[in-house]
């Protein structure tokens, strides 16, 4: 139901602040019998005011263009009164004043929401997902600067042209210390969180359409790679002289018999590991990236391996359920891991995940349901990602299946010989 509202403008001159013999242009806006007082920051000479008309006198030029820009003023003010009204929105004087100056929702700017969802995220996100946000907003306000001579622009500027500019301005970037530019994949992600965070500037109505709408996003398909049975056992079975890499592969075969992350794994401590209903040992943590909770049976790999360092000196004075060690140096020293075992690939420890999801899991009959969940993943569509179906698993289910059709034909078969001798 409409309510009906009261609406008036009126303009004054502030003559007890005079300088000069101006005066400060104003304008009372009336809503409902309140009002407030708006400064149009424009100076009018006191002997061209008529007080009692509330306008400039005379059909001077000067006189002319002041009261051409008081029609404007008053033309705008009536347009924003008219819009909340067809809108059936709150109206109040102070609402109009700030729409036509701007202070609104109008007004917000790409730093406004960049700030306010770095607000929202620092306590609900992994350090390394807001580290990623950050990343992003850095190279989105050097792209305003080198491309559009600006510290910051109106969310209402955002469109598909600017999308465009800032994905042709990614492809310059080289970062420092990177043996290349940034790879389509790269620049699709930060395009990606740059319209999480406009969405969330949609959703508070802070904008009134979204410059995404016609926006696709194109990923290049990777071929992630991971450890076949073959090589899996090789790793497992290789001795090794030195402590330090004999560490490193124990940490990265119990994430490939776990599926857990790096960064879980380093969190890990004895009380994780806790007796399930079945009997068996699991592991309950929760991954820090997504803040789910993940239960995951413990295989006789992975069992082993905590039973190695149950009480190490390295584990024992770090309250730790396994060694710890750097991300970075864990990554060296897979390399030279790959090296004495002979593994051609570029070992990384991410890539156990990997090795859990397809050759430990999927390739032995695990439902992919299964594996998302002991992935801790929110998505199936993420554990797709990670799983690739093996040839040898193809053959097996195409070999299963000859032996079902094959059973079909002889039953057919033997329903047809039995009709035929009756």
């Amino acid at each position: 139901m409409r309510t009906k509202h009261t609406f008036s403008t009126i303009f004054w001159l502030q003559t007890t602040r005079a300088i000069n013999n101006e005066a400060l242009l104003y304008i009372r806006i009336t809503v409902d019998g309140k009002r407030v007082n708006l400064s149009l920051k424009k100076r009018v000479p006191l002997s061209l005011w008529d007080a009692k008309k509330k306008k400039a006198k005379g059909s001077s030029a000067q006189a002319r263009q002041i009261n051409l820009y008081m029609d404007e003023v008053s033309t705008q003010l009536f347009q924003i009164y008219q819009d909340l009204k067809f809108k059936d929105e709150l109206i109040t004087a102070q609402l109009i004043k700030s729409m036509y100056t701007g202070d609104g929702q109008q007004s917000k700017s790409l730093k406004n929401i960049f700030d306010y969802h770095s607000e929202k995220i620092a306590n609900t996100l992994a350090v390394g997902s807001i580290r990623n946000f950050g990343i992003t907003e850095n190279y989105i306000f050097k792209f305003l600067q080198k491309k559009k001579n600006t510290t910051d622009i109106y969310l209402n500027q955002l469109n598909f042209e600017f999308l465009s500019h800032f994905e042709l301005f990614l492809c310059e970037i080289w970062p420092a210390g990177h043996p290349k530019a940034l790879s389509n994949n790269t620049r699709m992600k930060h395009i990606q969180r740059l319209r999480k965070v406009v969405t969330l500037a949609y959703h508070l109505e802070w904008i009134d359409r979204d410059p995404f709408v016609r926006w696709k996003m194109t990923y290049d398909k990777t071929n992630r790679e991971f450890l076949t049975e073959l090589e899996l056992k090789n790793l497992e079975e290789k001795v090794f002289v030195s402590k330090r890499l004999d560490r490193v592969r124990d940490l990265f075969v119990f994430s490939c018999y776990t599926g857990i992350s790096y960064v879980d794994i380093m969190n890990l401590k004895p009380n994780n590991v806790v007796l399930s209903i079945d009997g068996g040992n699991w592991i309950m943590t929760k991954r820090q990236k997504t803040n789910t909770v993940v239960k995951v049976p413990l295989l006789r790999q992975a069992l082993d391996i905590i039973n190695k360092y149950k009480d190490h000196p390295t584990t024992v004075v770090n309250d730790s359920l396994l060694p710890k060690i750097t991300n970075e140096k864990l990554n060296v020293f897979l390399k030279e891991v790959a090296n004495f075992v002979g593994i051609q690939k570029n070992l990384t420890f991410h890539m156990a995940r990997h090795t859990f999801a397809t050759t430990v899991t999927l390739s032995n009959g695990v439902p992919i349901e299964t594996v998302s969940k002991l992935l801790g993943h929110t998505k199936i569509s993420t554990t797709q990602i990670y799983a690739r179906v093996l040839e040898n698993k193809v053959s097996d289910d195409m070999n299963a299946l000859r032996e079902v059709l094959l059973n079909k034909e002889k039953q057919l078969k033997n329903i047809k010989d039995s009709k035929r001798n009756s």
